[in-house]
């Protein structure tokens, strides 16, 4: 058993205060001008106020007005890309997400954690690129630095910490491969 003891009081958030204070009228304009809109009204306005934001927002993308979007900063989505209902976007540094792909409902997408080699598990981050033509299934979990190859789908309730490949389908916790994924021509 260790007797290792950590003074929490030395934590320092990786945050200036600059941010924090953006990202708090973040999350009250995005409260008040944003939620209370149904996803099929205002698109527009919503994709408006993420710009506003610095948030680099293709004019055909879609945000559900249920999304919690961290750092609006730091996100960047191509044509069709959308953030379904409830998506939670942990963006403390960039997510990308590719043309035509999905974020279904309640997914997590987290760039951020902590060393837990270090004695104050100081935060670390690393980027989230979600390909084109990629699905992320509901309530999937995607950890920080991983992409998810074009086409690929990563199954519902999936924890995804690795790289998924291309045109492929991975699922379980930690997610793994299931079959490659082929599209059938009608």
């Amino acid at each position: 058993m260790h007797n290792l003891k950590v003074d929490l009081s030395q934590y320092k958030n990786a945050l200036s205060r600059k941010n924090q204070i953006y990202r708090f009228l973040w999350t009250i304009t995005w409260t008040i001008f944003a939620r209370p809109i149904p996803r099929s009204l205002f698109g527009g306005w919503k994709r408006f106020l993420l710009r506003c934001f610095g948030a680099s927002i293709h004019k055909k993308a879609v945000v559900y007005s249920t999304a919690k979007i961290y750092i609006p900063w730091n996100l960047e989505m191509d044509e069709y890309a959308c953030l379904g209902p409830d998506v939670d976007c942990y963006n403390v540094t960039k997510i990308k997400i590719g043309a035509h792909s999905v974020i279904s409902q309640k997914s997590y997408l987290c760039t951020a954690s902590h060393d837990i080699t270090h004695p104050n598990r100081s935060l670390i981050t690393a980027p989230i690129v979600i390909k084109d033509q990629a699905w992320i299934a509901a309530n999937a979990f995607i950890g920080m630095g991983v992409t998810v190859g074009q086409g690929a789908v990563v199954g519902a309730c999936a924890a995804v910490f690795k790289d998924v490949e291309c045109w492929t389908v991975v699922g379980g916790n930690p997610a793994k491969f299931i079959k490659k994924r082929e599209i059938k021509e009608k």
